[in-house]
């Protein structure tokens, strides 16, 4: 295990004990069932439907993998991760393979998939141009549709730390003071880069993205994370 992975585990451990954390945990697997919903409805989809889930967790927490929990009549999903998954198979056993890889580089070819979909990935991939490349990519592999989902990065909250507003900062003051706090794992843009409706915007312009919409999805009177649907 790399000193990343021990930092990731050690700090998401370290959040689970907070008394923040039940409440985050209703709140996420409710929204993450919302994405769902939006999901099925955008893309129409089908249990036919080849579908790739880009950043799977290998966890087998109530909040994660939503999105395999739905689908498990579906034989068509391919997982990949920069994790090992395998500690899903007994629990997704639909699940057609479990592939460790890079969700910039997957080595899959062209149109592989008729849907491309990733949930609270992209924030993790590193810098503005490691976030540009994870979108073409996803675009590169996928048939018909691309749908990415991600925390708004001026959400009062970040959910990953639970610490208010501190992330509105300018971005390297933000990483300063998660350094200074012990929260070294996610001061690293590698990361930890939270991404706002424009920057996503920007991206889909600068790659000529012709059929995109980025939808809001509210908590609390608040947008609390974007999703990009893109349509081939």
């Amino acid at each position: 295990m790399t000193k990343n992975d021990q930092d990731r585990i050690q700090t998401y451990s370290e959040s689970k004990k907070t008394f923040l954390h039940s409440i985050f945990k209703k709140i996420t697997i409710y929204s993450r069932q919302q994405f769902f919903l939006k999901f099925l409805k955008l893309t129409n989809y089908q249990i036919e439907n080849s579908v790739l889930d880009i950043g799977t967790t290998p966890s087998k927490d109530d909040e994660q993998n939503i999105f395999l929990e739905n689908t498990k009549n579906n034989i068509n999903i391919t997982c990949i991760s920069n994790q090992d998954c395998r500690i899903l198979k007994d629990k997704y056993p639909n699940v057609r393979d479990f592939v460790i890889g890079d969700g910039k580089n997957t080595k899959f070819l062209n149109n592989s998939f008729d849907i491309v979909h990733s949930n609270a990935t992209i924030e993790h991939v590193g810098s503005f141009i490691n976030q540009s490349m994870f979108i073409q990519e996803c675009i590169r592999i996928s048939k018909k549709f691309v749908f990415i989902q991600t925390p708004n990065r001026y959400y009062p909250i970040d959910f990953h730390t639970t610490i208010p507003l501190i992330h509105w900062l300018p971005k390297k003051i933000h990483r300063k003071i998660l350094s200074l706090i012990g929260l070294k794992f996610y001061s690293l843009e590698e990361n930890l880069n939270l991404m706002s409706k424009k920057d996503i915007h920007n991206i889909c312009k600068n790659l000529k993205v012709r059929k995109f919409k980025i939808l809001k999805q509210n908590l609390l009177f608040f947008t609390s994370n974007l999703i990009l649907f893109i349509e081939k």
